[in-house]
């Protein structure tokens, strides 16, 4: 997986579509870093630590030519809350994550990537759960018809938790 640190960038510009695309890998990184004279050269030269969601989700409504309210509605995220994910006033549960990542239409490295930013753990292929929805991330299908595949296998489907606004 390609975990690290996001290249930082201002909400709809070009250079924020730029980073929703390339993001260093660890390995990068981490080469970077031991290439480094000192920690503040690879810190100065590396935005370590950028992991602004808000950005990242703006940057896929460009780089995808959505909308918000497009996203909200193939997502099953109530709106209201939605919105302030979107402003970052919010953060989104690890499920409402994962609705959103759907409704983006993102594969799996996209939703990875909007995962880490919304400070939550990856999906696992080890975990069976997790592993239906990578499944389903991959092959194209909404956020209501990977609630019916976990459904059908006895799996907890993204749509069950408790309601978000409540939170």
């Amino acid at each position: 997986m390609d975990a690290g640190a996001a290249q930082g960038a201002g909400a709809g510009s070009a250079e924020a579509a730029g980073a929703a695309d390339r993001e260093p890998l660890t390995e990068e990184l981490l080469a970077r870093l031991l290439a480094s004279a000192t920690p503040q050269e690879y810190l100065e030269r590396t935005q370590v630590g950028e992991r602004d969601l808000a950005a990242y989700l703006h940057a896929l409504l460009g780089q995808k030519g959505l909308t918000r309210a497009g996203v909200l509605r193939a997502s099953g995220v109530n709106p209201s809350f939605g919105y302030q994910v979107f402003q970052g006033v919010r953060g989104p549960s690890r499920d409402t994550a994962i609705a959103l990542a759907f409704g983006f239409g993102c594969d799996l490295r996209e939703a990875q990537r909007l995962l880490r930013r919304a400070g939550h753990s990856e999906l696992y292929c080890k975990v069976r759960r997790d592993a239906v929805i990578i499944f389903c991330l991959e092959h194209g299908y909404t956020r209501f018809e990977c609630d019916d595949e976990l459904f059908r296998l006895g799996e907890k489907t993204i749509g069950s938790g408790p309601a978000e606004a409540s939170k």
